[in-house]
């Protein structure tokens, strides 16, 4: 890749980096009164996919989660911010990290609790895969 298209991917990615602020309501709690893990994996993979969109604006699948990693529970009444940036790229495929921070409501500061990455491939009208881009610039 020559300097020209890495600095055209490294722009795509900046502008690709998608961030989402949710509270942890009591619907979205389990019996410890924490965030369900199944629900901070289903907000951290549309959070990616959205990054992954943004990115190429194709039609995309994911294929893999890796690495997620829970550091501790995100109790209830919490505000957390989910970011998804876009870490890899191939031909048909890339790879979204997306970082869960935790906030306390009544006060500052936040801390990463969860990290996990999402690989996506792009696919055509008839589900096969095919370039995440027609053409570089």
């Amino acid at each position: 890749m020559n300097q020209k298209d890495a600095a055209w991917i490294e722009e795509k990615i900046r502008f690709s980096q998608t961030s989402v602020a949710k509270v942890v309501f009591p619907t979205t709690i389990n019996h410890h009164s924490t965030l369900f893990g199944g629900t901070a994996l289903a907000w951290m993979d549309e959070v990616s996919f959205i990054a992954a969109t943004r990115f190429c604006r194709k039609r995309l699948v994911t294929v893999s989660t890796e690495k997620i990693n829970f550091k501790h529970p995100i109790p209830s009444g919490s505000i957390v911010e989910l970011v998804g940036r876009v870490t890899r790229v191939g031909n048909t495929s890339l790879t979204v990290t997306v970082t869960i921070y935790l906030e306390q409501m009544y006060s500052d500061g936040r801390e990463e609790v969860i990290h996990g990455e999402f690989n996506f491939v792009a696919v055509d009208d008839s589900g096969k895969s095919t370039p995440l881009f027609d053409e570089t610039p």
